[in-house]
């Protein structure tokens, strides 16, 4: 609603009307009148702490007004214009705000749990500490938006573009993000267990530390994201893009990576026991010191994957191809290799050979047979 259109009242005016809905909150709708704000132009008002629940205030302008401390519950605010506007510590609690402007609105340590925030635009709104459990974010922009330490616990965030969000400590467990951007998107340490990230891009997403522990990450767009000492145990990652990303240190215990891309990834000492890589490209990926004991590589792609030191006990390598792979000082014991490529591979100093499956395999060119174990 244009400016042009909207009314101003005096203060006089806005005090009687809010006193009316005091009176009608109070009685539980026996006295007073709920107060109707519509089509009123607000801005800059100075409502520190007052009691708008469940007040229409659709279409509004409360641009940089001073909302501190106020409570907006089952407040009508969509499509209202709140730029600017101080909301900290407010109470907006299922307060229906579809498509509202709230670009750089101060929202630290306000309560949204299940607000409707659906299409709204909060480029770069700060919500730190905000209680956002439950919140339906779909199609939201929260460009720039930070939400350190924000709860979003079983929130709505479909398609929403967070690119380079702040999430550092956020609480999404249990979140729907299928189909969001986070493209360069902090989340160091965020706790993101059971959560849906299905064809998410993530692309160069900060990710250190954090918990991914089940998480669905199907068709996930991981290049060059950086998820060092993350945890990913159980996490589905099937058909997952991750070419460059930085996995050193990382728990992927039982994770399933079936035809995951994983070209060049850093692996450096990451603990994939018992994780499926059935089919995973793996190209030039570096795993050296890896815990891959039991894990399924069955027709994996190992060509010139560097291996030293790796710890492949009972993996399965079948028809696996390791052209080229560096496998000095890995450990190979009761791995089943049947049928797999060794084709110039640098197998000097490799132990377990002995105990290992090779009917099939090929070794032509291998380099140091002679000094396994």
């Amino acid at each position: 609603m244009d400016n042009k259109e909207l009314r101003i009242l005096s203060e006089t005016q806005l005090e009687e009307i809010l006193d009316q809905h005091r009176a009608w909150l109070k009685s539980k709708g026996a006295a007073g009148e709920r107060a109707n704000l519509h089509g009123i132009n607000l801005t800059a008002s100075h409502l520190e702490g007052i009691n708008l629940q469940e007040v229409n205030l659709q279409g509004d302008n409360l641009q940089e007004a001073n909302l501190q401390g106020a409570n907006l519950q089952g407040a009508n605010l969509q499509g209202t214009n709140l730029k600017g506007t101080n909301l900290q510590g407010a109470n907006l609690e299922e307060a229906n705000l579809q498509g509202a402007s709230l670009q750089e609105v101060n929202l630290q340590e306000a309560n949204l749990q299940k607000a409707n925030l659906h299409g709204a635009n909060l480029l770069g709104t700060n919500l730190q500490g905000a209680n956002l459990q439950g919140v339906n974010l779909q199609a939201a922009y929260l460009q720039a938006a930070i939400l350190k330490k924000a709860n979003l616990h079983g929130a709505n965030l479909q398609k929403t573009n967070l690119t380079e969000a702040n999430l550092t400590e956020s609480n999404l467990t249990e979140a729907n993000l299928t189909g969001a951007n986070l493209t360069g998107a902090k989340l160091t340490e965020a706790n993101l267990t059971k959560t849906n990230l299905t064809k998410t891009n993530l692309t160069g997403t900060k990710l250190t530390g954090a918990r991914l522990t089940e998480t669905n990450l199907t068709g996930a767009n991981l290049i060059e994201a950086k998820l060092e000492q993350s945890h990913l145990q159980g996490a589905h990652l099937q058909g997952a893009l991750l070419e460059r990303a930085h996995l050193q240190g990382a728990h992927l215990q039982g994770a399933l990576l079936q035809g995951a891309n994983l070209q060049g990834v850093d692996l450096q000492q990451s603990n994939l026991q018992e994780a499926d890589l059935q089919g995973a490209n793996l190209q030039g990926a570096h795993l050296q010191q890896a815990n891959l004991t039991e894990a399924n590589l069955t027709e994996a792609n190992l060509t010139g994957a560097n291996l030293i030191g790796a710890n492949l006990t009972e993996a399965d390598l079948t028809e696996a191809d390791l052209t080229e792979a560096d496998l000095e000082f890995a450990i190979l014991e009761g791995a089943d290799l049947f049928g797999a490529n060794l084709k110039n591979t640098n197998m000097t100093m490799l132990t377990g050979l002995h105990k290992t499956k090779l009917h099939n395999a090929n070794f032509e060119g291998a380099i140091g047979l002679l000094g396994t174990e």
